[in-house]
């Protein structure tokens, strides 16, 4: 399996979820550290796409976790690592194509995810990762927008720490 990075947008949030729409596939978003002599910030991360409909949450993934996959027909996520690191999947099924990124305190930034690309997160490293996310479309569990398989699903995405 043939596994690339997501395109980096440097533009706004709203323009890439744009982008990341039109093209079907991930795109990541950098985000800029604000610093003074009190400590650091993300600001004005989600901005310009949230909308009453939409949902924020916060998750923790435990080293050694992989969650995926899934995927979504109607909403669109932003995610956003604040703690630690996850190696971010996101695998079209239709095209055959995979991307892969990591994300976390050393790169910050925003990965856009549009339906339906299947995806999902491993944690990378010894410490556990805190996963800030948006979705587009709150989660209804009368009739939940997503489809679920096992991590293992897409034969040969490599999940494991690449030695390069």
């Amino acid at each position: 399996m043939k596994v690339t990075a997501p395109t980096t947008h440097n533009g706004p949030l709203p323009d890439a979820f744009a982008r990341a729409t039109e093209l079907s596939e991930p795109l990541f978003v950098p985000a800029q550290f604000f610093t003074d002599d009190r400590g650091w910030s993300l600001m004005n991360q989600m901005q310009g796409v949230l909308a009453p409909q939409g949902q924020v949450n916060f998750s923790v993934q435990y080293p050694g976790v992989i969650k995926a996959w899934h995927r979504h027909h109607k909403q669109t996520d932003f995610w956003m690592c604040l703690l630690g690191h996850l190696k971010v999947g996101v695998h079209d099924q239709d095209a055959g194509r995979s991307w892969s990124l990591v994300i976390g305190e050393k790169r910050p930034g925003t990965v856009v995810i549009p339906p339906p690309l299947w995806h999902g997160a491993a944690t990378v490293g010894q410490t556990p990762a805190g996963l800030l996310y948006y979705v587009t479309h709150a989660y209804d569990p009368a009739a939940p927008d997503e489809d679920r398989c096992a991590h293992d699903a897409f034969a040969g995405f490599p999940w494991h720490v690449e030695h390069k």
